[in-house]
């Protein structure tokens, strides 16, 4: 008796839980805020498709441009944003070309 009002119970449980709560999870986003002339964090490990954010938190313009030149954003003005979704593994090094001593990078680790 007690384990079919269990059953019931779960199936009412997952009757009412949203689809997006059973579906596959969600692509992962992460900040990094740009604050005091510095990236931060200034560096981090994330997952393929990840897509990183970074905010403009100080009072003045700062862009982000990889090295290797396959992301640039505009110079970003307080508040303002620009984001990257990163598919493939590998090191991604940027810096803010109006201040060269602003760095940072980005490592994208290879899908399991």
């Amino acid at each position: 008796m007690l384990r079919s009002l269990l059953h019931r119970l779960a199936a009412l449980i997952l009757l009412f839980l949203p689809l997006g709560e059973i579906s596959a999870s969600e692509p992962a986003s992460v900040e990094i805020a740009i604050a005091s002339y510095a990236f931060g964090p200034d560096s981090i490990t994330v997952a393929p498709g990840t897509t990183v954010t970074w905010v403009n938190r100080d009072e003045v313009p700062h862009n982000v441009v990889a090295a290797d030149g396959s992301f640039r954003s505009a110079a970003l003005d307080s508040g303002e944003s620009f984001s990257v979704t990163f598919q493939t593994a590998g090191s991604f090094t940027y810096f803010c070309a109006l201040h060269p001593h602003m760095t940072g990078q980005v490592v994208v680790q290879p899908s399991p």
